[in-house]
């Protein structure tokens, strides 16, 4: 009959998604960085004649930090000297024979081939005093590294050197001094991927450096690396803090907090709406005529008695409550009188 049917309808308990925004915010780890740092090694072979700064010393670009003594390099530099000089005295003579033994050819006293070897010579002396200037030009440019100096204007983080040590040109496991520019300061941390699109060169964020500061900086979104990766599911952010005063250390824990008006809005629902069946979590979706619709769904943070819901739902849809273990697609239900509320608890802390 029409009321047996009718009685066999079940009857369910729907709830919309809840959407919040989440009051306070999003906080995550972070690290600091120097706005520009180098290792400065070696470029010629000597002994360390003296240094200058020691570690923490704040120094201005092009400063003296160390000199090398170079007895070898200056040994080498006095004979390419000398030999530029010969080589140069050598050219002069040669244009003058041959300037000479042209004329004498034309008025016929020698012969082409005299002539021809004189030329030669000229040529021959024109190359070799090219060369040995190129060489003086070479090692006057190395003596100039005698002076190791400042690449930049930084702290002296790292000093290896000593008076006296051996020092071994171009030798890249003997790091002389470490330099690091403080001011700014560089801050990287990771976004989640479903807050990495509202994140926008020229926003700022407030970082908090050490774990028990109350002290924040501001920090200014100056790049993102515009790829999530695929190993966090994360996109990497950069950040610019003034460091003026140097009250901030490169290689800190920071914290960045990521503003609630700078966050997707949040869209929950209970844990008793969820389906897990194999592998894949669904929601069953109530449609204006009463008819059932298993929906896939992607659950993202737990929040204890609510998920997170990624996609698959919308604010007007209607989720059933308690889902039995046989509900299936176009299943005929009836809402019942009074909808089952969904907690409200206060928005999740992240």
């Amino acid at each position: 009959t029409a009321d047996t049917n009718e009685l066999a309808i079940p009857t369910v308990a729907v709830v919309s998604p809840t959407v919040t925004t989440p009051h306070s915010g999003l906080n995550l780890p972070a690290e600091v960085k120097p706005w520009q740092e180098a290792s400065i090694y070696a470029r010629v072979n000597g002994y360390l004649k003296d240094w200058l700064v020691d570690i923490g010393a704040h120094v201005q670009k092009d400063q003296l930090l160390a000199e090398i003594d170079t007895p070898d390099l200056d040994q080498q530099l006095a004979q390419a000297r000398s030999q530029a000089v010969l080589a140069q005295r050598n050219l002069e003579q040669a244009k003058k024979t041959n300037t000479k033994w042209q004329e004498l050819y034309k008025e016929g006293v020698v012969s082409q081939l005299d002539a021809e070897n004189t030329d030669t010579s000229q040529g021959t002396n024109q190359a070799n005093t090219e060369a040995f200037a190129a060489n003086l030009r070479f090692l006057e440019q190395e003596v100039a590294f005698k002076r190791v100096t400042a690449p930049f204007a930084g702290i002296i983080t790292v000093r290896n050197v000593n008076v006296g040590d051996l020092i071994t040109a171009n030798n890249t496991s003997f790091e002389m001094f470490h330099i690091q520019q403080t001011d700014p300061l560089r801050v990287y941390f990771r976004i989640p991927q479903e807050e990495a699109t509202n994140i926008a060169v020229g926003q700022t964020f407030n970082v908090q450096v050490g774990a028990q500061s109350a002290k924040t900086y501001p920090g200014k979104v100056i790049s993102t690396s515009g790829a999530v990766s695929p190993d966090s599911r994360t996109m990497l952010v950069e950040l610019q803090v003034e460091n003026g005063k140097n009250e901030i250390l490169p290689g800190s824990y920071a914290t960045v907090r990521v503003p609630e008006v700078a966050l997707r809005k949040l869209v929950t629902l209970p844990d008793n709406t969820l389906i897990f069946r194999g592998k894949s979590v669904q929601v069953g979706i109530v449609d204006a005529k009463g008819v059932v619709q298993l929906r896939d769904v992607k659950v993202g943070r737990d929040f204890g008695v609510q998920s997170e819901i990624l996609s698959g739902v919308s604010e007007s849809d209607e989720v059933i409550v308690n889902p039995s273990d046989s509900l299936t697609t176009g299943t005929t239900v009836r809402l019942a009188a009074t909808p089952a509320a969904a907690p409200s608890p206060e928005a999740p802390k992240k």
